[in-house]
């Protein structure tokens, strides 16, 4: 009997898988059936955009935490796909930050180049999974909510790509329930433009509040206040933005701080981040982790220690994207072909532990850029996947930490030169600032 793999959710992670057996398919080798789960109507994961939030017609929580004007955080170089460049897809050259249409349409590009459409079940979430010891194969249920019928069947692997930036994580604090404004996850966040001439309060300093806080900035709200728990992002914001501490209470439509200041404010936004949540996996498969550079318990970053047959990607806390995924998915997919061995548990248990004890001395984010650097090197070196210089795109996120620190405002407008091609991206048409219009037209023409 052939051997079959299920592949979980058909984002940048599991489109990633589909390329990687596509790729030994066109050496000749032979590969599995495999089918890929996506709960969406589409592929491309988070940069599928759906004006949604809370549920779908369906009755499904939404997966899509992305808005509307985003645009990359960091430079294109940095994430180009190894075997695929901006200039082949665009058939030109294009400036370092595109926005989140023209990322979406790039990832399409590849998967739609290799033809691997037909192995996804779109609109078709997994319901659970489970292992049986005895026939040594995963059991897959699936709801069709097309069909509204839901299958079962039986695969030897399963790769869950389901993402962790889908779930969010959810704090209190005293007064919420009488606040007297309006209160939002990141995840449910869709347009800054909803925010124009409002007092915001963002709870937070990850990229999310950073990203929100410049786009609310950008398109015309009146005050960004940032409550941080441990230090302040501590860049050159705008003169209408502030960072204090931590939030203790909201009354009426005033906060107040740890640092005994008050704002009156009109939003809160919870940027708090998010949970690795997989209600589908029984108990003996299923990740539990906070969002890290090492989450213990997967070998490579990717098998299930207790049952290598499960494998995870895209489950860091991320500097490296596409080209990380592209790398584990390789991988995977080398040990599912017999072309790697796994070593036994203990010994994988063992290596997971060296890599945490070295992502416990990450002080800084040059070290976590450097440590998730040597991670891709680890993974590439024992596979085919196109040469990738990792050392130049780790100098590059090197480059983009100054460029912020210098300009929180301005980083966008900022050229990088692609580690595949040699080629020095041009400057947008527009500063990001000016640049209202996010759409693929707008960003491609030559005005």
């Amino acid at each position: 009997m052939a051997i079959r793999v299920a592949v979980i959710g058909a984002g940048p992670s599991g489109l990633s898988q589909l390329r990687a057996f596509q790729s030994a398919k066109l050496q000749g080798k032979e590969v599995p059936e495999v089918v890929c789960f996506e709960k969406q109507a589409d592929w491309g994961g988070l940069w599928n955009y759906t004006w949604q939030t809370g549920v779908d017609e369906y009755g499904e929580p939404v997966h899509g935490s992305m808005y509307r004007y985003l645009w990359s955080n960091g430079p294109k170089e940095c994430l180009e796909f190894a075997d695929y460049s901006f200039e082949e897809h665009f058939g030109r050259p294009i400036a370092s930050y595109p926005p989140r249409s023209v990322l979406w349409d790039y990832i399409k590009g590849r998967v739609e180049k290799a033809g691997v459409r037909d192995q996804i079940r779109f609109r078709c979430p997994v319901r659970q999974v489970t292992y049986s010891h005895d026939t040594k194969t995963f059991t897959v249920g699936a709801h069709d909510l097309l069909r509204n019928r839901t299958t079962s069947e039986s695969f030897d692997y399963v790769v869950v790509a389901s993402g962790h930036f889908s779930t969010p994580n959810i704090p209190h604090f005293d007064g919420f329930h009488s606040f007297n404004g309006r209160i939002l996850h990141a995840h449910d966040f869709r347009d800054a433009m909803e925010f124009v001439g409002k007092d915001i309060l963002l709870i937070g300093t990850s990229y999310s509040a950073e990203d929100i806080g410049s786009q609310c900035y950008k398109y015309g709200a009146r005050s960004i206040t940032v409550s941080y728990r441990t230090a302040p992002m501590g860049f050159s914001w705008p003169d209408n933005w502030q960072e204090v501490p931590l939030l203790t209470r909201v009354q009426n439509k005033t906060a107040y701080f740890a640092d005994g200041t008050e704002k009156s404010i009109d939003v809160i936004i919870l940027c708090t981040g998010y949970q690795h949540h997989f209600p589908f996996l029984s108990d003996e498969l299923r990740l539990r982790t906070n969002n890290r550079l090492w989450p213990l318990g997967l070998y490579k970053g990717i098998f299930w220690e207790q049952n290598p047959k499960l494998m995870y990607l895209g489950m860091q806390d991320q500097y490296y994207t596409f080209n990380m995924f592209d790398a584990q998915a390789w991988y995977a997919r080398d040990v599912m072909l017999g072309d790697i061995s796994l070593p036994t548990q203990s010994q994988m248990h063992q290596d997971g532990a060296q890599w945490r004890e070295r992502e416990e001395a990450v002080d800084s984010a040059k070290a976590g850029i450097l440590f998730q650097g040597d991670y891709v090197k680890d993974l590439l070196a024992k596979t085919d996947y196109p040469t990738l210089d990792v050392d130049g795109v780790n100098d590059m996120f090197l480059t983009w930490k100054h460029d912020k620190e210098v300009d929180i405002m301005g980083f966008r407008d900022k050229s990088y030169r692609s580690i595949l091609t040699g080629t020095l991206s041009p400057l947008h048409h527009t500063p990001w600032l000016d640049a209202m219009d996010d759409s693929l037209e707008s960003y491609l023409s030559e005005i």
